[in-house]
């Protein structure tokens, strides 16, 4: 039976395919064979589709190991101020923005740096009552764990006296006795979140939500099918998603069983610690999977926040907080709890763990699952791994944890400041700092991402990051990984730390038809962010992304 399609004339590196295979032929959305441009020329009917690559390098899709798909739709339809700072850009940039989106409830921006309005202070209201003051805006930090509001906001919202948020989440005050606008991790920031169009639906401190009118749940599709397309432009086709509803699975099996999802997705389920290790039961409301497509069997925890709010869990005191260690998102006893159900049934465990008491915290739920349940093929994720102490480094290839880190996300790389992060983080942490080096030494899987919307969603500019980031001093350990190894963290380490790496994440005959073509040169990115670009992505045999078409 001939091809539906053939990729003649690619470049294709010895990490996927043996020395001179320079084709592919495609058929019923797998790859059927590989070899030679000649060989492949025989697996050519009078309806296949042929594609001359022009010697361009061919790559499996890239697999986008942590990212948040709702949360990245809505941020396209936002201010994006990753690269804006001084108090008068920002404030052009706004008005200019106000003025493009005068029916928006909530006026949001996102990406935006701590030290937008000076290294020596953080944003406040009084700053955003500047740039507006009678209609609601926020701007979201660049990690996504804090909000700035301006006093319209804040009163809408019903937070300006304050708020009890519950742990772990705060509504900051002032002298004045009023809120200062500062909104520290979900539950503070989802008050102001529910002013927009929404109402906080993308959220991750939204556990659930019941009956959605179909008005809004059509256009909540409509951002993550966006978010989709957005997807395939950077050439990925595998998607792990890092928040996850009852109410985003039902949206995204009505996508996907429509077919227009241009991309796979795994969704996990999102548990706090109010749900306890019964919590990890409610997967089964998630309802069924969509061969291929769609799925599950995954809960995702949090154990701390971040640096630059003081909410990272560490092991020792804060050098600029002599005493204090912040506190656990979840009590140790009730993590390991949730740790061994979801490890009972089967269940892998993801962990959002930045700070090294975090990632301690983490593994030794893992470690207890195991002691529990008997050994299994879990393997278990830690999610961006900021810090870690050295004697925990030791402990994660025993237990099989998948290290999930972002190379987009250590200060000084993508345009990311070192202030405030690496002073509050502190000196005697540098050297385990985005261990990426460091953990691949030790044989332990790494599956890249870059937790988009945090941080801009192109692989490549991630691979970028990872290929030039240098030590913040001297005499810190290089932790800067080869262009072939983030390439496999990319595709074969995101399969494995997702399951399908018998399906996925390689060039292989009876491997999904996955594929992305890559203009430009690879090896450049050590130089320059524009060295290469996606020329075209395929998922599941399917032209998904085309440059030309753009």
């Amino acid at each position: 039976m001939p091809a539906t399609l053939v990729i003649l004339n690619a470049k294709i590196r010895p990490l996927f395919a043996a020395k001179g295979t320079t084709a592919l032929a495609l058929r019923d959305g797998r790859i059927a064979a590989m070899g030679g441009d000649a060989d492949m020329r025989g697996e050519i009917g009078p309806d296949t589709q042929v594609i001359d690559a022009e010697g361009r390098e061919l790559l499996p899709g890239f697999i986008e190991s942590h990212l948040h798909l709702f949360m990245g739709g809505a941020s396209l339809s936002m201010l994006n101020l990753g690269e804006t700072f001084g108090f008068e850009a920002t404030r052009e940039a706004f008005l200019a923005f106000i003025a493009q989106n005068p029916a928006d409830d909530l006026i949001s921006g996102f990406a935006t740096n701590y030290t937008i309005f000076g290294e020596d202070r953080r944003p406040n209201r009084h700053d955003l009552d500047r740039i507006c003051a009678d209609r609601p805006i926020c701007l979201n930090s660049v990690d996504l764990h804090c909000a700035w509001a301006n006093t319209r906001a804040l009163e809408l919202a019903g937070i300006l006296q304050g708020a009890d948020v519950g742990a772990g989440s705060e509504v900051v005050m002032g002298a004045d006795g009023l809120a200062t606008g500062e909104l520290r991790e979900f539950a503070a920031m989802q008050r102001v979140k529910s002013l927009s169009r929404l109402q906080g639906r993308d959220g991750m401190d939204q556990m659930g939500l019941d009956e959605v009118p179909e008005e809004h749940r059509a256009y909540d599709r409509a951002l993550i099918a966006e978010a989709g397309a957005y997807c395939a432009r950077h050439g990925i086709t595998h998607a792990v998603n890092m928040d996850g509803t009852p109410y985003q699975a039902s949206l995204m099996r009505e996508l996907a069983q429509a077919g227009e999802m241009p991309v796979r997705v795994s969704l996990p389920l999102k548990l706090a610690q109010a749900d306890g290790a019964e919590g990890v039961a409610r997967i089964e409301q998630f309802g069924p999977e969509v061969p291929g497509w769609l799925s599950f069997g995954r809960i995702k925890l949090f154990m701390d926040g971040v640096y630059d709010t003081w909410t990272a869990l560490t092991v020792s005191d804060y050098p600029d907080q002599p005493g204090f260690r912040s506190e656990p998102l979840i009590d140790p006893e009730i993590f390991k709890a949730i740790c061994i159900e979801a490890d009972r049934r089967g269940l892998q465990v993801a962990t959002h763990a930045v700070g090294d008491g975090a990632v301690r915290a983490s593994i030794d739920g893992y470690e207890a699952a195991a002691l529990a349940n008997g050994t299994r093929d879990a393997r278990h994720r830690i999610e961006h791994i900021d810090t870690i102490a050295a004697e925990d480094l030791e402990r994660l290839k025993p237990l099989g944890i998948i290290a999930s880190m972002q190379p987009v996300h250590p200060p000084g790389s993508a345009g990311l400041p070192l202030e405030p992060t690496t002073s509050i983080m502190g000196r005697d942490r540098w050297a385990h700092a985005f261990p990426w080096r460091m953990i691949r030494d030790r044989d332990v899987p790494l599956a890249f991402g870059t937790d988009w919307p945090v941080s801009p969603l192109s692989p490549l500019y991630a691979i970028h990051c990872a290929l030039t980031r240098r030590p913040w001093a001297e005499d810190m350990p290089d932790q800067r990984i080869s262009l072939d190894a983030c390439l496999a963290a990319y595709s074969i380490g995101g399969a494995y730390a997702d399951f399908c790496e018998t399906r996925r994440g390689a060039l292989k005959p009876g491997y999904d038809a996955d594929l992305v073509l890559i203009d430009g040169a690879l090896e450049g990115l050590a130089d320059s962010a524009e060295a290469a670009s996606v020329y075209m992505t395929l998922c599941n045999g399917e032209i998904t992304y085309e440059a030309d078409r753009a």
